[in-house]
């Protein structure tokens, strides 16, 4: 059978007075027949022996007899204190509604919970024209299962990420510095189970305007 998928979701945006922005959503996922692999094993018994002479492994596709739900929710907040300065946060909420056992079922592989904050300054004045600006954020990720195969299923750890940039705008070379980091304060972590570690990642960039007009 093919594989069915249903979603509704709702949207809900909206602004507050004249400095905040709202961003909201709802989903309800119902997924049938998933079709994924079983995973099986041909054992070649002699007699009473307790162990197999030889053994065979092989998968092959089928569709799930189970029904998976699954709902999130997500909201978004900016609030902008001047022509300079935006505020930001968001949170999502992700949840396997149905407890199925199933093994064929593609895993949920997602945190329950996750959110980030930050701030983004703009145009702030260095000298004549030049200008100056920097954007800092902090994300959170609770930790979950991720089911990925037989040899990489497990547990990813709670981890937390800084990511800061600071940009420069010179306006008599008509160029653009920024200097920033992803996972300034090196949390090494991993992402998914049985992928890699996951460190500081550095940078720096200088961008020429050739269309810059005064």
């Amino acid at each position: 059978a093919f594989a069915g998928y249903y979603q509704w979701q709702v949207y809900y945006r909206t602004t507050v007075g004249e400095k905040v922005y709202v961003d909201a959503g709802y989903y309800f996922s119902i997924y049938r027949n998933f079709i994924g692999y079983n995973i099986g094993l041909d054992a070649n018994f002699i007699g009473n022996e307790q162990l197999p002479r030889t053994i065979d492994v092989y998968r092959y596709a089928a569709n799930s007899l189970e029904t998976v739900q699954t709902q999130g929710f997500s909201i978004g907040l900016n609030y902008f204190q001047n022509n300079h300065l935006t505020f930001n946060g968001n949170y999502s909420w992700n949840q396997l509604v149905s407890s199925v056992e199933d093994p064929i079922i593609p895993a949920f592989n997602t945190p329950e919970h996750k959110f980030n904050v930050g701030a983004t300054g703009r145009d702030y004045k260095l000298r004549g024209k030049d200008t100056w600006g920097f954007s800092v954020n902090y994300r959170w990720v609770q930790g979950f299962l991720f089911e990925g195969s037989p040899q990489f299923t497990g547990f990813v750890p709670q981890y937390d990420l800084l990511d800061l940039q600071v940009n420069c705008r010179i306006d008599a070379i008509q160029t653009t510095f920024k200097a920033g980091a992803s996972n300034l304060l090196e949390n090494i972590h991993i992402e998914t189970y049985g992928g890699p570690y996951v460190g500081r990642l550095a940078y720096i960039s200088a961008v020429f305007d050739l269309n810059h007009k005064k």
